[in-house]
């Protein structure tokens, strides 16, 4: 490949490429140097190691990403009807991650691509990442739902938070696959209409009753079973008859 004179972007556009299609694990310095057109002691140069590209890669990425949520976290506690209040705070989550590459506020899909890669390896390092990018984020998004939805407890919402990242992944990861499972009725690649749904659901599964709720409910109201007969139990009953 020809030099790139912006070797430090073509080093972090050429490890995004490849982290986002063979995982971190499986490549190497030597693999990122070829894509970018680089030496491997550019990287090592402008990153320190594999580790240190990965994490500029997600500041690049998710910092824009973090500050435009947060923004729109400010304005959404704001809203005073409660219900309002609720899907504005998803809304303020989800939004930002939809974003295009041109202005780095989610990196589009090849990033999010990487992120759900990233997060399915369970790399120590790309745990502690991750951690370190987004842990004060969703902090923030967890205490202002709790404050919607006072009477769920924090491990409920966290669930249902976890779910709405696994969502988030998929949709921009996969969104032929909406098309395709619609027979051509919805778009998959319509990014309002997706950010419309996934707000709708993940407001709906924040509002469902608490899991152990339902739990103490369905054992009260369940009918008591008398003891499940065994084979010879069967045979004296029949031959009675």
């Amino acid at each position: 490949m020809t030099r790139n004179p912006n070797m430090r972007e073509a080093i972090l556009s050429a490890a995004e490429l490849l982290f986002s299609t063979r995982g971190f694990n499986a490549v190497s310095i030597r693999d990122i140097a070829l894509e970018a057109g680089a030496n491997p002691g550019s990287i090592t140069y402008h990153f320190k190691s594999k580790d240190g590209l990965l994490l500029e890669i997600y500041k690049r990425h998710c910092g824009p990403m973090n500050k435009r949520r947060i923004e729109l976290l400010v304005a959404a506690r704001r809203v005073r009807d409660v219900q309002d209040r609720l899907e504005a705070i998803v809304r303020a989550y989800v939004q930002p991650a939809f974003s295009s590459s041109s202005d780095l506020a989610g990196g589009g899909a090849r990033f999010t691509r990487l992120r759900a890669v990233m997060s399915a390896e369970g790399n120590a390092v790309v745990g502690r990442i991750i951690a370190e990018i987004f842990d004060d984020t969703t902090n923030a998004f967890i205490e202002a739902i709790e404050e919607s939805l006072p009477h769920l407890p924090r491990t409920t919402i966290v669930w249902r938070s976890q779910f709405l990242l696994g969502a988030l992944y998929y949709t921009l990861v996969s969104p032929e696959r909406v098309t395709r499972l619609s027979r051509g009725e919805a778009d998959g690649a319509d990014m309002a209409e997706a950010i419309e749904q996934l707000v709708a659901s993940t407001v709906a599964s924040l509002q469902a009753s608490d899991v152990d709720h339902l739990d103490t409910a369905s054992r009260q109201a369940k009918p008591t079973q008398p003891p499940a007969k065994g084979l010879a139990g069967k045979r004296k009953e029949n031959s009675t008859s």
